[in-house]
């Protein structure tokens, strides 16, 4: 599978796994996909890159038959090319990893693209919009972080949207600006209007008890951005 701009418009809701209920990830996935959902985002954490485990290839390969949902691994971990080929087996479409783990990024790159893969960069909030600026030919997909990474629940961070709205005006037209940390109705609005397409949201959707309301009720806030 890969990124259709047919089926795949922003502003897109990105769900957050990482906040689900992992007792009922079949239910989870399924209740996304009657919500109407076709992106699925796995926060990958590894307990040194940041200090949070969460989970790995093996349960993204269990859950890929489950759901046509377009998955986007978000690897935070130290050595993403040490075990890029257990996600491309794993079935992710997207997997992106972090500029502060690989500052050399361009042959990670090009590995994932040459699998039939999107290839993305992670930038986290205390880093320059200019360490990233030049990969970002390379990149399909591009995620401003709007916490620190880590852990899921925390409050966005307006002040990367400055950084989004550097990285957005140089990034390649056809490649997708991502947003994670801190997404909700209050906030997806001002990070649409710095160039944000994918918003991945986690509290905002699980937290709710109809996943399609919620959705929807984020992509009217982006729009109104």
């Amino acid at each position: 599978m890969t990124i259709s701009k047919t089926t795949h418009r922003p502003p897109i809701i990105a769900p957050s796994m990482l906040k689900c209920d992992f007792g009922d990830l079949r239910g989870e996935l399924a209740r996304l996909d009657a919500a109407g959902s076709n992106w699925a985002h796995w926060d990958v954490m590894d307990g040194h890159f940041v200090p949070n485990l969460s989970y790995g290839a093996l349960l993204i390969q269990s859950v890929r038959p489950l759901t046509k949902a377009f998955f986007d691994a978000h690897l935070m971990i130290s050595d993403p090319a040490k075990y890029l080929d257990d996600y491309i087996k794993a079935g992710c479409d997207a997997i992106t990893f972090h500029i502060e783990a690989v500052p050399a990024p361009t042959e990670l790159l090009k590995r994932i693209r040459a699998a039939g893969r999107q290839a993305g960069l992670a930038i986290n909030p205390g880093t320059p919009a200019d360490k990233i600026e030049p990969f970002l030919a390379d990149c399909d997909l591009v995620l401003v972080m709007s916490v620190e990474p880590g852990f899921g629940g925390q409050k966005f961070m307006p002040q990367v949207l400055d950084k989004a709205r550097t990285i957005r005006a140089k990034m390649p037209k056809e490649a997708l600006l991502s947003i994670d940390g801190g997404i909700a109705a209050p906030t997806i609005g001002s990070a649409a209007a710095a160039g944000c397409q994918v918003f991945v949201a986690g509290s905002a959707i699980f937290d709710e008890q109809d996943y399609g309301a919620a959705m929807t009720h984020l992509i009217q806030s982006a729009n109104a951005g």
